[in-house]
């Protein structure tokens, strides 16, 4: 690890450099009254005060929409795998902590070669967060901060970044910025400033217990009341997974060619609050009424993944379910505390 400063401005005349070099440079950047990752074209267009972003950085890992191969009937396929270098700036903790979980879960067993490579190829440019948004709760999950997965962490000090430089790549970024030099003392300081005030300060909706006693909570409240009282106001849109940085529900199809010869096998987004993510042969859904797919997701979230990834809860505390919600009912939080009315997890 080194750490290193540099100034405001040097910064973005690293950042224009990087826009015109060959590889792809994505950032956050205004869209009207949000923010939004999108390839960058101008270094000014950068936005590392942002809030939270509309869709979370997943999108560049796993696509909504990937060609996995192409294939001819009764002929050989050619798989097809888009892994093209990019640099990816202003991942914000609670986002870099989902990309760590997805990383662990598709190099399990199956190993995602499609997932991998395009992770492989992604330079991760993080930063702390400078604004809290309307319905964050990352202090609650224990990922306001970060201390892994990225290959730089940019921390705002004022009218300077701290850089933090973790991997091989991120070193070798850090010294193409004209006029870095090595974090002092004050600049440290400040930095714990800022980490220490987040680590308590993004909790818009304060979970009353521990992320680790989630698993607990759940095994025992299985037929609790609240999931059909939150599922009779749900649209079952789906929405809630769309935004999710740790949803990685997927869908595999097959799109034939109008020559009914050649074709694609293509992977989309899916989503367990959708009508029909449970249906299979026989048209048979085993997940039907909406309240079962309300606590699956919760469940999800809460006890099936963590299970998988050694207890990291999968909700990260972003809050974009939340602001997503038309309903008003998709908040973790608000159900974990419900469920921990007059019931005993010690």
């Amino acid at each position: 690890m080194s750490v290193s400063t540099v100034s405001k401005e040097q910064f973005r005349s690293f950042v224009a450099a990087l826009i015109g070099s060959e590889q792809t440079v994505v950032g956050v950047q205004a869209k009207n009254d949000k923010f939004a990752f999108g390839p960058l074209r101008r270094a000014e267009d950068l936005r590392l005060d942002y809030d939270v972003t509309i869709l979370s950085p997943r999108k560049y890992l796993l696509p909504p929409k990937e060609t996995l191969l192409n294939f001819q009937v009764a002929g050989d396929s050619q798989t097809v795998c888009d892994c093209q270098p990019m640099v990816l700036i202003g991942v914000h903790p609670y986002d870099m902590a989902a990309i760590s979980q997805m990383d662990e879960l598709f190099s399990q067993g199956e190993y995602d070669t499609h997932y991998m490579n395009r992770r492989q190829a992604i330079t991760i440019i993080a930063c702390d967060v400078a604004t809290a948004s309307a319905n964050v709760f990352a202090s609650s999950m224990n990922t306001a901060t970060v201390d892994s997965g990225f290959d730089i962490l940019l921390t705002d000090i004022g009218g300077a970044y701290v850089v933090q430089a973790d991997t091989d790549k991120g070193r070798a970024l850090v010294k193409k910025m004209a006029g870095a030099k090595p974090a002092g003392a004050d600049d440290m300081a400040k930095r714990k400033a800022v980490q220490e005030k987040n680590r308590t300060g993004l909790n818009k909706h304060v979970l009353e217990c521990k992320p680790a006693f989630l698993p607990k909570l759940l095994e025992k409240t299985y037929d609790h009341p609240v999931w059909e009282d939150k599922a009779r106001l749900c649209y079952s849109c789906g929405s809630c997974n769309q935004v999710c940085p740790t949803c990685y529900c997927f869908d595999v199809q097959d799109e034939v060619n109008w020559d009914l010869k050649t074709g694609s096998r293509c992977r989309v987004w899916d989503g367990c609050l959708l009508e029909n993510f449970a249906t299979v042969a026989g048209n048979h859904n085993f997940r039907k009424n909406r309240s079962a797919r309300f606590r699956h997701r919760l469940y999800r979230k809460g006890k099936y993944v963590p299970s998988k990834i050694g207890g990291q809860i999968a909700c990260v505390g972003c809050g974009r379910c939340v602001s997503a919600c038309t309903a008003k009912i998709a908040n973790p939080v608000d159900v974990y505390n419900t469920l921990l009315e007059n019931t005993e997890i010690g």
